[in-house]
């Protein structure tokens, strides 16, 4: 990202702070929910399996460019799987650079080839080491890691969604995202128990000690894109939800926070770090201000 990028971003955010503005800053939109993974955690894939197409998803892009939305994120099912009208997600991107948005991300399950600089994160889910990863997605932990070994560029930023299974595996993905080239930083969720999944929900217990793994890694100088004054207010899930800051698109049908507000009780179980970062954030935490603005920075 671009340094005046990066202060047009700033000044747009402190003004929305400071002027007590509650409308959206990021937003989602939804490709596609096809995926060529059937990950256990997940309850969005291949409910439709549609493709939605090049001319709905600009429009989508305009409206919550016109809504003030400055960071957008492409998300699925699986992205790269996205094409309509001879456009790929490559030309997404690029469309949405010149429309105006600040910053531009992709969310991908890392089976494709990773060859979008043009993003400014490709945000890609690693959900632990060989063993963990694997044993939630799939045998595709080790073509993951030669997609990122030949990817074109460094704007990756590893995702892992923490739940039952790999809770013991933070430590190990701090470490690639530390150690491998092209890999930038790494993020965090807890996994928010969509009804058939409330199996691999974390305890409150739970939630401290892999807060503590990440602090400690974070310590020893590992690049985790999350903001740690958020942490407390994560494992007892006191965030104000849903962040109004935050819309999801899907399909002509615009959401606040996410796709999960639909289902009851489920935002109270919220386990999104962005979503209690942004609440906070739009609350006027300063500490928490300061810390986005460092870590914005240098990771974007």
């Amino acid at each position: 990202m671009k340094l005046s990028a990066f202060c047009q971003l700033a000044a747009y955010g402190l003004k929305t702070i400071l002027g007590g503005k509650c409308g959206p800053i990021l937003g989602t939109v939804i490709l596609t929910d096809k995926c060529n993974l059937h990950c256990k955690h997940c309850s969005v894939n291949n409910l439709t399996a549609v493709i939605h197409p090049y001319p709905q998803i600009l429009v989508e892009m305009q409206q919550l460019y016109a809504m003030g939305v400055r960071i957008l994120f492409f998300c699925g099912g699986e992205t790269f799987l996205w094409q309509s009208q001879g456009k790929t997600l490559r030309d997404l991107v690029v469309k949405a650079k010149q429309m105006g948005f600040l910053i531009v991300n992709v969310v991908t399950n890392g089976t494709f080839p990773l060859q979008l600089p043009e993003a400014d994160l490709i945000l890609l889910s690693l959900d632990g080491d060989r063993q963990h990863h694997n044993a939630i997605r799939g045998d595709t932990y080790d073509l993951i890691m030669h997609n990122i070994q030949n990817s074109v560029s460094d704007n990756i930023c590893l995702y892992m969604a923490i739940n039952q299974i790999n809770k013991d595996a933070i430590k190990p993905v701090c470490q690639t995202a530390k150690d491998t080239p092209n890999i930038r930083a790494v993020s965090f969720n807890f996994h928010t128990p969509y009804p058939d999944t409330k199996q691999l929900a974390l305890s409150t217990a739970e939630k401290a000690k892999c807060c503590a793994d990440i602090a400690e890694m974070m310590a020893a100088g590992a690049p985790v894109f999350n903001l740690k004054s958020a942490f407390p207010y994560l494992i007892n899930n006191t965030f104000p939800t849903p962040c109004r800051q935050c819309v999801v698109m899907k399909n002509g049908r615009l959401s606040t926070c996410g796709r999960c507000i639909d289902v009851p009780g489920l935002c109270k179980q919220c386990g999104y770090f962005f979503v209690a970062e942004y609440t906070l954030l739009f609350q006027g935490n300063l500490r928490l201000i300061w810390e986005m603005l460092h870590t914005y920075l240098k990771y974007i």
